[in-house]
């Protein structure tokens, strides 16, 4: 199943999925349709494998997938992640640069 189709599914069931978290296997199985934003706060260089902050918006159909970890988080924390599935792409792009910009 796709994951825009389960997305509908879910929606239809149970109204609210901003939240949501989808099964793991989702993922591994599909590729996003396409990546429209990507910024990583990363001043350690290419070949840090800490984290960074980061925000990233992915479509999966008509479905936008937001995640990222907040730049207020600071560098190689783990804490402040987030996620957002909406199907409004403003909302989508607005929510990616309000987590990564100062």
């Amino acid at each position: 199943m796709k994951i825009s189709d389960w997305l509908d599914k879910k929606e239809a069931e149970q109204g609210d999925v901003s939240q949501i978290v989808l099964p793991a296997n989702m993922f591994y199985d599909q590729d996003p349709d396409e990546t429209l934003f990507f910024k990583e706060i990363n001043p350690c260089g290419f070949f840090c494998t800490e984290n960074h902050p980061f925000s990233t918006v992915e479509r999966f159909g008509h479905w936008y997938y937001c995640k990222g970890q907040d730049r207020k988080a600071g560098i190689h924390s783990s804490e402040m992640k987030w996620r957002l599935f909406t199907k409004d792409k403003g909302v989508a792009l607005q929510a990616a640069k309000e987590h990564i910009e100062e």
